[in-house]
This record gives structure tokens, C-alpha cells and sequence, in this order.
């Protein structure tokens, strides 16, 4: 394997499957599965997810809602799809332990920095919920934020999309994508591939970061093995 720690983030929406919200019990075991063949190989695999399939804080204030009020029913989202995802590991025959940036107690573990590299190095999956634990910060910050700090090599942002492209691939037939690119040419592109201060945190940490679809079983296992699998961000 390429890489032996990696950090995954997952959008809730990606939990939807082919529904219109809520969880796809089918998504989450193939996810589930895909995810039991790399910590078969003794990858140790940190997960974060968002929650936008239950509820964006975002939206909820363009609709009249206070944003802070609004993020917080977010973080509690993404606790939600992480007991999902737990429950699936866990029924695939994984060890998998759930950690929030916000306390419940009777839900999940606080998360403890030293704590989660433990787990990790016990062969445990360790998902991390609750964002970053502030209002204003979206999963991709937090997914980058908890990446460092666990020492991550590399963060694997699973999308329905098989990389990164100079224009919108579902809106415009004539998309090229790019295999590799760096992090100066995709703010010099202007292509969105994190939100700004998680992709600005990445850059000044020297951790790359693979764009590719998570949809397709395997490629989650060619990603760790090398191959050029979606679009790799890099120096």
C-alpha cells in the first residue's frame, strides 16, 4: 500500500444513495465493504463525513435561521451519519470507534488526539463527527484539520465525481480532467476542490489530496495502492 494512515471524507450526500435525503443502508454497506479491504491490508483508515443529507446550516440560514443555531443542527447531522457508518463497519466486522468535537457522552468518545492515533494504530477505524466542533466551519476544514493532527499521509475526498476538472463534467460534455495538478494552479484555475480555508490548510501543511469517486467498488483500494485514480493535488 501507498499510503499506511489515511484521512477519508465522505458528504453526507453521498450517505443518500439513490434517495432524496436521509441514509442508503445499501451506500453504507458498499462503503462499509470498500473500506474493509484496505484495513484488511492494514491501512489505517480516519473518516470524516458531513451532514448535508440531513441538514446544512448554510441553507437553513438563507431560509431566516441563525447560522450558529443553524451549524450546530449540522454537527449533530454529521454524529448521526457517523453512528450510521459505525453500525456498517461494525456489521462488516470492524472495530470502529466514533469521535466527536462536541461532547455526547453517551453517543460517542470526546475526541482526544492521542486517543484517535491509538485507535488507529490498533487497527481500529476511528470516525470523526462534529465537525470541528465551531459554528462557520464546514466537515472539509474539519476533515483537513483532524488529518493533521493524526498525522495523516494523505486525505481521500470520496465524491460522485472521478476527479477534478476545468468546468463543471455533469454540466458541460467538453470537461477535461486533470490526473495530477498543484495547489498554486487550482487557485490560480479558480477550480473548487475545498472550500478556501480547508484547501489553504492542506497547502501550507504539505498534504496532498485525491479527488475521486468513491461510487465505483474498488477504487477506494486503488487509491491506497498507487494507482492514478481520479485527481491527485499536490506541490
Amino acid at each position: 500500500m501507498k499510503y499506511k494512515r489515511i484521512l477519508l471524507k465522505l458528504s453526507g450526500e453521498a450517505l443518500m444513495g439513490k434517495r432524496q435525503y436521509g441514509i442508503d443502508p445499501e451506500r453504507l454497506s458498499e462503503y462499509a465493504q470498500d473500506i474493509k479491504t484496505i484495513t484488511d491490508q492494514g491501512v489505517e483508515v480516519a473518516i470524516v463525513i458531513g451532514g448535508g443529507n440531513i441538514f446544512r446550516g448554510v441553507a437553513g440560514a438563507s431560509n431566516g435561521m441563525d447560522r450558529v443555531q443553524g451549524d450546530h443542527m449540522g454537527m449533530l447531522a454529521t454524529v448521526i451519519n457517523g453512528l450510521a457508518l459505525q453500525s456498517a463497519l461494525e456489521d462488516a466486522g470492524i472495530q470502529t470507534r466514533l469521535q466527536t468535537a462536541i461532547k455526547i457522552d453517551e453517543v460517542a468518545e470526546p475526541f482526544i488526539r492521542r486517543k484517535a492515533m491509538n485507535h488507529l494504530s490498533k487497527g481500529r477505524v476511528v470516525i470523526f463527527g462534529g465537525g470541528t466542533g465551531n459554528p462557520y466551519f464546514t466537515t472539509d476544514s474539519a476533515a483537513v484539520l483532524r488529518a493533521i493532527e493524526i498525522e495523516a499521509d494523505v486525505i481521500l475526498k470520496g465524491t460522485r465525481v472521478d476527479g477534478i476538472y476545468n468546468v463543471d463534467p455533469e454540466k458541460d460534455t467538453t470537461a477535461v480532467k486533470f490526473d495530477h495538478i498543484t495547489f498554486d494552479d487550482v487557485l490560480r484555475k479558480g477550480l473548487k476542490v475545498m472550500d478556501t480555508t480547508a484547501f489553504t490548510l492542506s497547502q501550507e501543511n504539505n498534504l496532498p489530496i485525491i479527488v475521486f469517486d468513491m461510487n465505483t467498488p474498488g477504487n477506494l483500494l486503488k487509491v491506497v495502492s498507487g494507482e492514478t485514480i481520479g485527481t491527485e493535488v499536490n506541490f
